[in-house]
């Protein structure tokens, strides 16, 4: 024989967490992915920004080339070198800048010692610097040393009046300068790191404070049992989940509703079935099969008891299937005409004087099917708890407020025995019946399939009953906008 077995057990991940690791994820690849655009904006911009500072000094000093004054003579510049330490004097470096001015391939002057990049001390690059611009014309380029890499310029000089050349070296710590960029893209991920930290406590406190209803409805949900359903989750702000809050409650609600009347339902049959069972078994154990006349006697009283049975059965099936969608068959029906058809079916109910009180020609959307069960139901308990040869009236009626819909009443009213006070709502219920209800046989479930057939169509039942002057049963149904006509 084969077995299986189970796997481990799942490993649950709770909402919060899964919340917070969305919101640490989402923020980290927001800062990743804004600091790398960051990090590729400045290093592209760096070539551009080093360039443009290198530009605008080779331009100042070739206006200072032609326009200057030399300031021991007061006249132009006649020698390369006076040219290119005025033109020193006039510079100031930036940080991670340095110059060095050249007079025939030797080095002549160099930076102020305020300067800290001193050029002088790569003699790598003081050699590059020599053999560069050989063909007179100002390049920028990037030269790579073993101490350094810089982004440089060289400008050559030569004077008509002075044959003896020489060059002005400008240069920008390069690796320095991307070493910079790299601190601040590090300042930022420690920022970044920071924010993504306080962002994560931050959700976890507000998640925390959101999935509190959810965790109410958990431990609540625990707390209910297949017998208790009492418990209920509460209801704090305004939001989405105290909205959630407020329809988990109701469905707790209705659910409790229903599992009392479902247990109200199974005492009340098993009440109502043990009284004909028991009077059946009694009679046949108490029967002589031998005596023809008491066999036929407790054959008929069998038969009684279950056609009883048969109605009580066929009762709750029709309760039963109130709640479904299909128990309606809705359509244009005119009132007037199913009155006369109520009316025209109530008189086989029993010898009554059958009247139509008022009648309202208007057609409204109903179930003339249903419409007639429940009114021939209240007809029946009308002739029950009257006289032969009373007066029974069915009416309708349209009644139309401001501001209010319409709603179609229907009515029957006898002039029987009547209903006290405190049986009015108990005799709507099911199985209930009145202090008088010893006067008349029944399942004790028609008001009750009345009640359902009123409540199906959005309206209501309901009696106004003076104790030995008769009763009227009102049923009031409110039509909406564009279901009737005149």
């Amino acid at each position: 024989m084969m077995t299986t077995t189970s796997g481990p057990p799942r490993r649950r991940v709770s909402i919060r967490a899964r919340v917070l690791a969305s919101m640490i994820l989402l923020v980290g690849f927001a800062l990743a992915a804004s600091g790398a655009a960051i990090y590729v904006y400045e290093r592209h911009e760096l070539n551009a920004r080093l360039d443009d500072s290198l530009t605008r000094t080779v331009e100042e000093f070739r206006m200072l080339a032609e326009t200057g004054i030399d300031p021991q003579t007061g006249n132009g510049f006649m020698h390369a070198e006076d040219l290119l330490y005025t033109a020193m004097q006039r510079t100031l470096p930036a940080r991670y800048q340095g110059m060095v001015g050249l007079s025939a391939d030797q080095l002549q002057w160099t930076a102020p010692a305020t300067v800290e990049m001193r050029l002088e001390e790569d003699p790598a690059f003081l050699d590059w610097a020599k053999t560069s611009a050989a063909d007179q014309h100002v390049r920028i380029e990037n030269f790579e040393t073993e101490l350094s890499e810089y982004r440089a310029i060289v400008v050559p000089i030569q004077l008509s009046s002075d044959p003896k050349p020489a060059r002005l070296v400008l240069a920008y710590d390069y690796t320095a300068e991307v070493n910079r960029i790299d601190k601040q893209f590090m300042v930022f991920f420690g920022v970044g790191l920071v924010v993504m930290l306080l962002a994560g406590g931050a959700a976890y406190l507000i998640v925390g404070r959101m999935l509190e209803p959810i965790r109410r409805l958990r431990d609540t949900a625990r707390q209910i049992s297949e017998s208790d359903l009492s418990s209920r989750i509460e209801v704090t702000g305004d939001d989405e989940f105290a909205e959630l809050t407020d329809t988990i409650n109701a469905m707790l609600d209705r659910l409790q509703d229903a599992l009392n009347s479902q247990r109200q339902l199974l005492d009340d049959v098993g009440h109502e079935l043990r009284t004909p069972v028991t009077i059946i078994r009694g009679h046949l154990e108490l029967m002589d099969d031998r005596d023809s006349e008491d066999v036929a006697q407790t054959k008929d009283i069998a038969l009684d008891e279950l056609k009883r049975m048969s109605l009580l059965i066929n009762d709750l099936m029709t309760l039963a299937g109130a709640n479904r969608s299909d128990f309606l068959a809705s359509k244009p029906t005119s009132v007037g005409t199913l009155l006369d058809e109520i009316l025209d079916k109530a008189r086989a109910l029993g010898h009554r004087d059958w009247r139509i009180g008022n009648r309202e020609e208007v057609n409204v959307t109903l179930d003339p099917a249903r419409i007639t069960q429940a009114m021939l139901q209240l007809a029946a308990n009308a002739v029950k708890f009257s006289d032969e040869g009373s007066r029974i009236d069915l009416g309708s009626a349209l009644l139309e407020e401001q501001d209010k819909e319409p709603v179609l009443r229907l009515w029957v009213h006898d002039a029987g025995a009547g209903i006290v006070q405190e049986d009015l709502e108990r005799i709507f219920e099911r199985f209930g019946r009145g202090q008088n209800s010893d006067r008349a046989k029944g399942s004790g479930l028609g008001l009750n399939i009345v009640s359902a057939i009123a409540d199906s169509h959005g309206g209501s039942v309901w009696v106004d009953s003076v104790p030995g002057s008769g009763s009227t049963f009102y049923i009031d149904i409110p039509l909406a906008e564009g279901a009737r006509s005149a």
